[in-house]
């Protein structure tokens, strides 16, 4: 596979980005809110690889104090090629120039990302400080939904 990789500033297409979550096996979502979720996006950046998606990331928050990464997503086929960095690193770039300096950046990283995500500068939470979320009407995939 040595097809090149174009990054395009821009919201997945519903689409798309069901396609990139069965590649990956996290939970489907119904379409009117994969929709609206995507409309409220702060920033999204897309990969296209001869012209067809393979990934994406978003970043979601309130614009000001809060802000996270989310759906940091290549397809299976296109995993290991340097796409998910290419991605982050547009992220952190735009991060950089939208969130003033005392702005929180989160992230919820699938199991096992945890380093990829190090290298940006992001941390564990402490011991003594856990995370929590919820997932409404969560019906035992959880796990999927919180993955980064």
């Amino acid at each position: 596979m040595n097809e090149s990789i174009e990054l395009v500033e821009r919201s997945p297409t519903v689409e798309e980005y069901q396609v990139l979550r069965r590649s990956t096996g996290w939970a489907m979502l119904p379409d009117q809110d994969v929709r609206q979720g995507l409309d409220r996006t702060l920033y999204s950046v897309c990969a296209l690889a001869s012209g067809r998606m393979v990934g994406c990331g978003r970043v979601v928050g309130d614009g000001a104090l809060y802000f996270y990464v989310q759906d940091l997503i290549v397809l299976r086929e296109h995993q290991g090629r340097g796409i998910g960095r290419m991605m982050m690193d547009k992220v952190m770039a735009w991060l950089d120039r939208n969130a003033g300096p005392d702005a929180f950046v989160g992230l919820m990283a699938a199991k096992g990302y945890s380093p990829f995500y190090a290298r940006y500068g992001f941390q564990p939470r402490p011991g003594n400080a856990p995370g929590m979320y919820l997932v409404r009407g969560d019906s035992g995939q959880a796990d999927e939904q919180a993955g980064g």
